[in-house]
């Protein structure tokens, strides 16, 4: 576990102290108020965390100091005292490197949740459909809003592709780690032999983009305006209202078809191409400082997955972190704060130990 220096400790007090000070001087005009309260906000946990770690380590210094006192029974109570103390520091030590861990400054925006059907046919467009209605209860639990920007429904019920924003809190934090490929093993209501069949979907969480974040030029954009070809959404066009923008630089392409006026679906479309654009740009920097590529999301095919939910044995595995859960009806219903706090703990540890190396 890094050990925080008592020097770093006292450097992040005193910030917490100076951005306190001057927030109550009255002085600092509205914008700058603005940002040192919320850098105050963001350090004031950590320097509570490092204030803590600091108070455990001069009681421990204490309490060694008394195991060498002469009075036997003195000894005896300093020493059970410094077990504990230890224990208590050891995790606020752990606390606090978690808090001065680098944060991914995209954890507090609102994501663009994308669930394409994978291998399988109808049964995998089926499991799409499920996974959606997972996330949507989910971000119900937790407070978000969820807005339906562009669907693909199959014949059969379920989704081909399907496009969603989640919005609120922390929406990216807790959902990025559901980008990948999940496979589900069941019996399809139309196989009349019963037989298992594994089909899968693939799931891609990227954080939402503002206009401030993408600049998109308006000569890099091709845009064409054409009659839906079929239902799409809640309604069926009949006017040229369906829009497909091409950004040129890229090759990027995006078509928003569902809503009937064709200004809607070009601000759906652009929110839909700034979110890609901005991802592939955090990417590029990612894939620069780490020196290696890797795709979020697979190619859909059965031996690529990060997650299986087998309905026989009604159990969800995660093969990133080796987790089973033996819950998978009420997982499909929304419960997965488990399964993401579980992925959250294994993300933190594998920081905190690059950290120590």
């Amino acid at each position: 576990m890094t050990t925080i220096s008592l020097e770093r400790i006292r450097q992040i007090e005193a910030r917490r102290d100076e951005l306190q000070a001057m927030m109550a001087t009255g002085d600092l005009p509205s914008d700058r108020f603005v940002q040192v309260s919320k850098e105050y906000a963001e350090l004031e946990p950590v320097a509570a965390a490092a204030s803590e770690v600091r108070r455990l380590r001069q009681e421990a210094e204490s309490l060694r100091f008394m195991t060498q006192e002469s009075d036997a029974e003195l000894r005896a109570m300093a020493a059970d005292e410094l077990i504990a103390n230890d224990a208590a520091l050891a995790e606020a030590d752990r606390r606090l490197a978690l808090a001065l861990l680098p944060r991914d400054a995209a954890d507090e925006r609102a994501a663009m949740l994308e669930v394409r059907a994978g291998t399988g046919g109808d049964e995998a467009a089926l499991f799409a459909g499920d996974l959606l209605r997972m996330y949507q209860r989910y971000a119900e639990g937790q407070g978000w809003r969820v807005e339906l920007i562009s669907a693909s429904p199959s014949e059969v019920g379920g989704y081909k592709e399907v496009v969603a924003s989640v919005a609120g809190a922390g929406v990216f934090a807790k959902l990025k780690f559901e980008s990948g490929v999940h496979r589900v093993q069941r019996v399809p209501v139309t196989e009349a032999g019963g037989r298992i069949h594994t089909s899968a979907a693939t799931v891609a969480v990227l954080p939402e983009a503002e206009e401030v974040d993408v600049q998109i030029e308006d000569k890099d954009l091709r845009i064409d305006i054409y009659r839906s070809s079929g239902a799409g959404g809640q309604h069926v066009n009949t006017t040229d209202s369906a829009v497909r923008i091409t950004h040129i630089p890229t090759g990027i392409v995006v078509i928003q078809q569902d809503e009937r006026s064709q200004h809607k679906n070009r601000a759906k479309a652009m929110k839909v191409l700034r979110t890609r654009l901005y991802e592939a740009e955090r990417e590029r920097l990612a894939n620069e400082r780490a020196g290696t590529r890797r795709s979020m999301v697979g190619s859909g095919d059965r031996s690529e997955r990060i997650r299986t939910y087998n309905f026989p044995q009604g159990r969800v595995t995660d093969h990133r972190i080796n987790l089973t859960l033996h819950r998978l009806p009420e997982i499909l219903e929304g419960s997965l704060d488990e399964l993401v706090g579980a992925l959250v703990a294994e993300d933190e540890a594998e920081r905190l130990a690059q950290l120590d190396a």
